[in-house]
């Protein structure tokens, strides 16, 4: 992936690439509701990918129900793929995760995720990634 493409993007580009939930979701680091996103129970398999530059995040294999109502993830499928950032945003101490290419806002990681899984949660906004589906 060429990061330099994404990274020269304008404002005005990402909201005529992205629809409305998206763009407020990875470029505006927001929130889709809890059990709204089309990614929440989906059990197929495949690669989730940046809905924003298609980079490759998630497997699903990685893929858990954590009752949260976002897609859930024990780890990323490349850690090269995403950032980690500290966010304070909420007056609440998180760790956001963000793609590394476009930098887009994708979700948090939090530590309670499986443990015999090594116990990350990475909970991501179904609108910011789309699966390829093997």
């Amino acid at each position: 992936m060429d990061k330099g493409k994404w990274a020269e993007k304008n404002d005005a580009e990402w909201r005529k690439i992205l629809t409305l939930e998206q763009y407020q979701v990875l470029r505006g680091k927001g929130t889709e509701a809890p059990f709204s996103g089309k990614y929440v129970h989906t059990k197929d398999k495949g690669m989730y990918q940046c809905a924003a530059c298609g980079a490759e995040l998630f497997s699903s294999d990685t893929k858990f129900d954590s009752g949260t109502g976002w897609p859930s993830f024990t780890e990323p499928a490349n850690r090269e793929h995403i950032d980690l950032r500290a966010d304070d945003s909420s007056g609440l101490t998180r760790v956001e995760v963000a793609c590394k290419y476009c930098g887009s806002h994708l979700g948090h990681v939090f530590g309670d995720g499986p443990k015999e899984r090594g116990g990350k949660r990475y909970c991501i906004n179904s609108c910011a990634l789309k699966l390829k589906k093997k």
